[in-house]
């Protein structure tokens, strides 16, 4: 019986193992996201009137004098960080014409909650778009146990969508 015991706790450790980690590399995410062509990267400077919109999506002030992304066409990429309950996620968002085409975790540090790295979680975000009050236009189940990672995530996407529309590549401006 204390063999059975042993081996589930190793097998809930490796799990918890498995989840943490660098799953994809920012310059990686990047590189696909614009089939190896990537353009050069932009920045966005954070005037008050958008860090007091980015403070509301996120729930607390953003730590930056800029944002870095990636854009093309009506498309653009971004690699944001949020933290979970601890530890900041890494996490690339791809949007395209307003709305979210890719939502992908990059790395994941925390001890619990690696399951937002899963399409069976991400694809949810696929074709979400922003509201007038910075709210995602569809529902996005939670996952038991990873509550705060999904509201991590779930951020980030608000948050790259209003970001989106900063830029010349929002579906008013694009090139």
């Amino acid at each position: 019986m204390k063999r059975w015991f042993t081996l589930g706790l190793l097998l809930l450790s490796t799990t918890s193992l498995l989840a943490k980690g660098v799953h994809q590399t920012p310059e990686a995410f990047i590189q696909e996201s614009f089939q190896g062509k990537p353009p050069a990267a932009k920045v966005i400077w954070l005037n008050r009137p958008l860090k007091k919109n980015m403070a509301n999506i996120l729930g607390h002030s953003y730590r930056g004098l800029r944002v870095r992304y990636w854009g093309k066409g009506n498309r653009t990429a971004w690699v944001l960080n949020e933290v979970g309950k601890e530890k900041p996620i890494t996490i690339g968002v791809i949007v395209r014409a307003g709305q979210l085409e890719q939502v992908t975790i990059l790395t994941f540090r925390e001890s619990r909650g690696g399951e937002v790295r899963y399409p069976s979680f991400t694809d949810q975000f696929i074709n979400a778009k922003l509201t007038n009050k910075h709210d995602l236009d569809k529902s996005i189940d939670g996952i038991s146990g990873a509550t705060l990672s999904v509201q991590a995530v779930k951020k980030t996407a608000k948050l790259a969508l209003f970001l989106h529309q900063q830029t010349p590549f929002s579906d008013d401006n694009t090139q």
